[in-house]
């Protein structure tokens, strides 16, 4: 054994490898399946000894080529290095002293992946449980630690016990996530087809890297809309009976001083709200306007709209930026979609029929989602018609949009509406207490309510200035 830095590799030995297994752990399950890619095979548990082999040579031929390639003559392999660095920092193909003679370098990362020596004493891998006598440190294992951390590992164990499988599996893990000059992000999913389909476009974007860099890449492109694509496709072609299935995407940078992790999730209703966007021809319609004005906002030109009829729906422009929003922060704000679309429907210049679309689109995202069956018409009825009598409509519309966030200020709100209608005699049925409970009380979902009243709200309005004979 030789030992450097955090390192303890295997510099001889035969003994046979474990199988490789793909662990829960997000980054060896992302990295395992990313290997079966790279054999060609149809799962982790199918790639045999000689697979390994041969993923570990494809692993250390690209990573000698992106450590000794130069920006100004090979760019793609260099931007390759600088998505291993953002992993691996310190590692022998990222060192800032590493060898720029390959054939000095190659034997060094080869260590990395050797067999388990022959050794009486042995601990269970990090990862699968495998025996091995291998442990790997921070340089090798993202965010298993930083300079900064101590007592992290087994007693009398300076590093993490890692079997060569997962080893080999450790370092796939950039080719089956979406790489970047700066993070990575890895899908976990219930769903092994969907974790499969993920591996594989990645391990194409991969070598596009490496042919042409990032800058060869379509720009805007975020992993959120692969993901989906993957898990709509899993869930459309199971043979199981639900069709419900949740994702994580695990999005991180493992720096040498700060390293970080960004973990965002879909929730499990996610498919179904898909496959019904995709079945209704009103929801199409919605999910297209939504995407128009998530492009707007990043200062794209829209597509027109022969263009965009043309185009798969989730491939509209702004779809990478749509697809983000079904994938919510984990302990922070858990309705993204609805308050992108709160913000589209305060935007003028909507059709009526863009309107009815990006409406019918909350609702069928709250239903599907989060399971919500709610009757706001009459709440919403009475807030459109202290609206429309106003002398000066739009004060009292912004006074409703600045209420939404609090439960407390749109119940003040509410409480005016109903003194205007009572002392106005106005003879519109009140939205009493039991229907303003949804929206003011302390109750689950309160806030996905007020957000739903407003589109409601929203669409009334435009119903009232469209009605015949009003200019």
């Amino acid at each position: 054994m030789q030992q450097k830095d955090d390192w303890v590799v295997a510099t001889t030995g035969t003994a046979a490898s474990a199988g490789l297994k793909a662990s829960h752990h997000p980054f060896q399950r992302a990295g395992a399946w990313a290997v079966a890619v790279l054999a060609g095979r149809a799962a982790p548990h199918l790639v045999t000894t000689a697979d390994l082999d041969t993923v570990a040579d494809v692993i250390v031929t690209d990573a000698v080529a992106a450590a000794t390639a130069r920006e100004d003559t090979d760019l793609g392999r260099y931007d390759w290095w600088k998505a291993l660095f953002s992993l691996y920092p310190n590692s022998p193909a990222t060192h800032g002293r590493r060898p720029q003679d390959a054939a000095v370098l190659r034997p060094r990362i080869e260590q990395l992946f050797a067999p388990d020596p022959p050794r009486s004493k042995s601990r269970p891998c990090t990862f699968c449980g495998a025996d091995t006598a291998v442990a790997w440190g921070k340089s090798g294992l993202p965010l298993f630690g930083t300079e900064r951390t101590l007592n992290v590992t087994p007693p009398g164990v300076r590093g993490w016990p890692v079997c060569r499988a997962c080893r080999i599996a450790m370092w796939a893990l950039p080719y089956g996530a979406w790489a970047s000059a700066g993070d990575a992000t890895v899908l976990d999913c219930e769903r092994e087809t969907a974790m499969a389909a993920f591996a594989r476009h990645n391990v194409d974007r991969a070598r596009r890297i490496m042919d042409g860099g990032f800058r060869s890449l379509r720009p805007g492109a975020r992993p959120e809309l692969v993901a989906l694509f993957a898990i709509r496709d899993a869930t459309h072609d199971s043979g199981e009976g639900s069709p419900l299935c949740g994702a994580t995407l695990w999005r991180f940078r493992n720096d040498n001083q700060e390293p970080w992790l960004k973990v965002t999730r879909a929730r499990r209703g996610m498919p179904v709200f898909l496959a019904t966007v995709e079945a209704n021809a009103r929801l199409r319609e919605g999910w297209r306007a939504l995407c128009r004005h998530l492009a707007g906002e990043r200062g794209e030109k829209p597509a027109a709209n022969e263009e965009e009829a043309d185009r798969p729906l989730f491939d509209a422009e702004g779809g990478d930026d749509a697809a983000r929003l079904l994938f919510e922060v984990e302990y922070g704000l858990n309705r993204p979609l609805l308050l992108a679309l709160h913000d589209a429907l305060s935007a003028d210049g909507w059709t009526l029929g863009e309107r009815e679309a990006l409406v019918d689109l909350a609702h069928a995202y709250t239903r599907e989602v989060f399971g919500l069956e709610t009757d706001l018409e009459p709440v919403a009825a009475l807030l459109t018609q202290w609206i429309t009598q106003a002398q000066r409509p739009r004060e009292r519309l912004k006074q409703l949009r600045e209420a939404i966030p609090s439960g407390y200020r749109l119940g003040q709100v509410l409480v005016a509406c109903t003194t205007h209608s009572l002392l106005g005699r106005t003879g519109l049925r009140l939205a009493g207490p039991d229907q303003w409970a949804p929206l003011i009380g302390n109750l689950p979902r309160a806030a996905e309510h007020r957000l739903l009243l407003h589109a409601r709200v929203s669409l009334l309005l435009q119903r009232h200035d469209s009605a015949p004979g009003r200019s």
